[in-house]
């Protein structure tokens, strides 16, 4: 679990990182670079979870021998599907990170929200729905392995 509290904000207690796939972690299916070791420090403290529609088709491959749980979508209902996931999980415990349209709605549901704004962009709707916004999947993670980063953005 990872406390984290943050004057003016909330505490948070956080058990889950929830992430997209294309755009967030990968560009054109391929995994950014760096993330692999970030996510495996991260898996001492939350389970992972990737939730995609994998646009590209590459994510069991990529993906196989991390750390975290994969979960593919259907074609169509992708906002609802991971808004849904995160519900399922327990909202309130879990930090939700996307770029896409299809993210914003587990954006609003999850504790915690950080659209990246990677080499794909970002959906203006995500971006709105988001905590926080960073420019790439690399210092986002960096936010969760270093929480006061968070305190120090979040705070009022």
């Amino acid at each position: 679990m990872l406390k984290i509290e943050i004057p003016g904000f909330k505490l948070l207690q956080l058990e889950h990182l929830v992430m997209d796939y294309n755009g967030t972690l990968a560009y054109d299916g391929f995994p950014a670079q760096g993330v692999r070791e970030q996510l495996n420090q991260l898996a001492e403290i939350l389970q992972l979870h990737v939730v995609t529609a994998d646009t590209f088709g590459r994510v069991r491959s990529q993906l196989t021998g991390w750390p975290c749980r994969l979960e593919l979508l259907g074609h169509t209902g992708q906002d609802v599907a991971k808004k849904e996931y995160v519900e399922n999980l327990g909202a309130s415990g879990v930090v939700a990170i996307g770029n896409g349209r299809n993210d914003r709605l587990m954006m609003r549901s999850a504790a915690l929200g950080i659209c990246v704004l990677g080499n794909e962009g970002a959906a203006a709707e995500t971006l709105a729905a988001a905590d926080v916004v960073c420019r790439s999947i690399g210092e986002t993670l960096q936010l969760l392995l270093n929480p006061m980063r968070l305190v120090a953005t979040l705070r009022s």
